[in-house]
């Protein structure tokens, strides 16, 4: 599937669904667009304490950045999301797949970015650890994990 496809494919079930931003990935499609186009970019939005006890994408660092949602500890909304993010990514034509643990704070991020003028926001489905399995254990169900794609552990 061409990156033309994807984005496509992405923007649809954005419509399907009526997503407050452009639209969502799998993560085998994330990884796909980020394999084949350099210029796309993943925003990892979950907390410095997540990505340093639970694991981090690999990817080479001009194609990611670190833009917490949350504080640890506390939980509080970042009050600087919007100003790292336009640090990282100056340019608002720029695609962003966003990422989190299981797809929930992606999708408040890319909303959130798309309302500051970020046209082309995709928040990757499942996340990270993707759902509990019925034993509360996540990595086991879906997500990018689960399938596989590169990341290292803590």
């Amino acid at each position: 599937m061409t990156t033309t496809t994807l984005l496509q494919t992405a923007r649809q079930r954005g419509q399907e669904q009526t997503l407050p931003y452009a639209g969502a990935v799998t993560p085998a499609e994330a990884w796909t667009l980020l394999s084949t186009d350099r210029q796309t970019i993943l925003i990892d939005v979950r907390t410095n304490a997540e990505r340093d006890w639970v694991g981090k994408v690999i990817l080479p660092e001009t194609q990611h950045y670190s833009v917490q949602w949350n504080l640890y500890p506390g939980g509080i909304q970042n009050p600087d999301f919007l100003a790292q993010l336009q640090a990282a990514c100056p340019d608002k034509n720029t695609v962003l797949l966003f990422l989190c643990r299981s797809g929930v704070r992606s999708r408040h991020a890319a909303k959130l970015a798309t309302e500051h003028g970020y046209s082309h926001c995709f928040d990757i489905l499942h996340g990270f650890e993707g759902d509990k399995n019925e034993q509360g254990h996540r990595k086991t169900v879906c997500g990018w994990c689960h399938q596989n794609l590169p990341w290292s552990g803590a």
